[in-house]
């Protein structure tokens, strides 16, 4: 018999939800892979969309109704996916890639369950190794980004909430010129409106201490790749490669598997052919 394919497990990133890889895995699929796309805690058909930000929006309202996502934890969505990792597995490889903030959730699954996964697949994601996930913020390597952009439309405060709320259907111009600037600056106004459509209002506040960051006992056994996007203005290249570089300093006998791509943050889900290309050599290494 033919050895198995594996199956590509897809973790999204802040805001958004399995939906946003639906591209990529037409493109996978039609290039004859299996994959699965996750919605963590509090995402997807999970996700608060209230009264409130339908239109007319009432700014109030916004502000203050409760979402689902509050008090959902790292760990919680390192459960979930571990979950869904073990069910993929009894099919044969598993694959896990991750985008953005799901690579935090990715690398807390490997941390504890590192015998469900064949490889890791980190695409401009957080993989943390030196520092927790807010501290790198303060680093060289993040100071182009514009962190203060999420602020030009957020909707009550997290502490009060107990979730980070933003108003992704705010008309404000200043906002959306930001927005697209930090996502998807290389994209048509419709690509980017569209796929801000896609987005939650709602993001969990849980983005892990130091025992989340790679473990080299554990997350360091497992073969890992990572994709680099090379016009990316929310996570930089500067900073992704730092992320490399304390990776295979984490685990010098197996290091990164280092690819690159053209484009922005959001750029390789809407024209997902070139990556989905680069999955297929992970899941068929000799062709």
């Amino acid at each position: 018999m033919p050895p198995t394919q594996p199956t590509f497990v897809l973790v999204h990133g802040a805001f958004s939800n399995s939906f946003s890889f639906a591209p990529l895995q037409a493109e996978l699929g039609l290039l004859g892979h299996r994959s699965v796309a996750v919605d963590l805690p509090g995402h997807g058909f999970g996700a608060t969309f209230t009264r409130a930000y339908q239109t007319p929006q009432d700014a109030e309202g916004l502000a203050t109704t409760p979402g689902t996502i509050k008090g959902v934890t790292l760990a919680d969505n390192a459960a979930h996916l571990i979950g869904i990792l073990e069910r993929a597995k009894r099919n044969g490889p598993v694959i896990l890639v991750s985008h953005s903030r799901g690579g935090i959730t990715a690398t807390a699954a490997a941390n504890i369950r590192p015998d469900l996964i064949d490889r890791i697949v980190y695409v401009s994601a957080w993989c943390p190794v030196d520092l927790d996930v807010n501290d790198y913020y303060a680093e060289p390597e993040m100071a182009t980004v514009d962190a203060a952009s999420l602020g030009l439309a957020l909707a009550g405060n997290p502490a009060e909430l107990g979730l980070l709320r933003v108003n992704f259907r705010t008309a404000n111009p200043d906002a959306l010129a930001a927005f697209k600037a930090a996502f998807l600056a290389d994209g048509t106004d419709e690509e980017f409106l569209t796929f801000l459509n896609t987005f939650q209002p709602d993001e969990n506040l849980d983005v892990g201490t130091s025992a989340d960051r790679a473990r080299a006992e554990t997350w360091g056994r497992i073969p890992k790749t990572f994709v680099r996007l090379a016009d990316d203005t929310s996570l930089p290249p500067a900073m992704q490669d730092r992320l490399i570089r304390e990776g295979d300093a984490l685990t010098p006998d197996n290091p990164y598997d280092v690819r690159t791509l053209e484009g922005s943050h959001l750029k390789w889900l809407v024209a997902p052919a070139a990556a989905a290309r680069v999955l297929g050599e992970l899941a068929d290494p000799e062709e």
